[in-house]
């Protein structure tokens, strides 16, 4: 669901950076009135899970893959305008740093799943959860639905920004110049995928997750996270540690996602032409790491490594960035 670099016009990656920002700024105002420094650590460790979980690729029909992204499961647990940040901080540190999505398309890519993700699963699970009790079945469906709804919202509003390029921006001759295929195909090609396997890979993410904190820390669904994030943080880190070092399984998925293929991949493809704009700006970022790669690694190695590193970035700056917002003082009432 990453759009990269030059499947987008300037134009269009410009609007949705100024969708996007006002968003990061209510944001960043919301989680101030209820972020305490003893929940910081909750929002790294999340933000953290969602950048490992989103390197676990599945093969869709058609031979193209697709991710989860846990963006439900963040707005249930650290809230939803803390799970748009957080989201957020793993978005940029997978573009600047990875080469996984654009710079440029960075605000679309926020806008998708950071901000339509989790506040759509978000609403889904209040509208069916609200009024049950933690332990209830009805809220574990609520998380669940809330997930597949909300993941596959966000690649209709990708599939809509793909799909209205070759409709605006167009060669004299109507040769498209950024992203190739129109509405017609581009919509139904990512709801496709989504609806019927990384939906339910997102839903079942969820659902595992949710359960097991359901059962051992029902705290930190219950509206007491600034009293339950303390003495076992460290079991989490060590579980995604591990989730770290299983990340090569997403290797196994071959195929490059709709939408993200570089310029041989295309010229493989048969298309006929390749769209100047993706000429122009395929490649212009140098990425340390790009495609999770590491000079003379092998493939597992080099993406173990960008695991973990990712991992650490990732924890490291929404660290930052939450106790650079965080009040010292207990919230008085915390996202439930």
């Amino acid at each position: 669901m990453h759009i990269p670099d030059g499947y987008l016009s300037p134009a269009t990656a410009g609007i949705m950076y100024a969708v996007t920002v006002p968003v990061w700024y209510v944001a960043a105002r919301k989680v101030r009135q209820t972020l305490t420094h003893r929940t910081v650590p909750a929002l790294a460790l999340f933000a953290a899970f969602s950048f490992v979980l989103m390197m676990f690729n599945v093969p869709l029909p058609g031979g193209t893959t697709a991710h989860a992204v846990g963006g439900t499961l963040l707005a249930i647990i650290i809230g939803p305008w803390a799970a748009v940040l957080g989201i957020s901080v793993v978005l940029i540190i997978q573009a600047f740093f990875f080469g996984d999505g654009g710079i440029m398309a960075l605000g679309a890519n926020c806008f998708n799943m950071a901000v339509v993700l989790p506040l759509v699963g978000y609403l889904v699970y209040r509208a069916i959860g609200s009024g049950s009790q933690i332990d209830s079945s009805r809220r574990l469906v609520a998380a669940v639905l809330g997930s597949y709804v909300a993941i596959n919202m966000a690649a209709l509003f990708a599939g809509i920004e793909l799909g209205l390029q070759p409709l605006l921006f167009h060669a004299a001759d109507g040769t498209p110049l950024y992203s190739p295929y129109g509405l017609s195909k581009a919509v139904p090609t990512m709801l496709a995928g989504h609806l019927l396997v990384a939906g339910p890979v997102e839903a079942l993410a969820t659902g595992l997750v949710f359960a097991y904190v359901r059962r051992y820390e029902p705290g930190l669904l219950g509206g007491e996270l600034a009293r339950k994030v303390g003495g076992k943080l460290w079991v989490a880190w060590a579980v995604l540690g591990a989730l770290a070092v299983a990340a090569p399984i997403g290797l196994l998925a071959s195929g490059t996602a709709y939408g993200e293929w570089s310029l041989e991949e295309l010229k493989s493809m048969g298309l006929g032409f390749i769209p100047s704009g993706l000429q122009r700006f395929e490649g212009w970022w140098p990425a340390p790491m790009p495609d999770y790669g590491w000079p003379r690694m092998g493939a597992v190695i080099g993406y173990i490594l960008s695991a973990l590193v990712g991992m650490a970035l990732v924890a490291f700056f929404s660290w930052l960035l939450a106790r650079r917002l965080s009040r010292k003082t207990p919230a008085s009432k915390a996202q439930s």
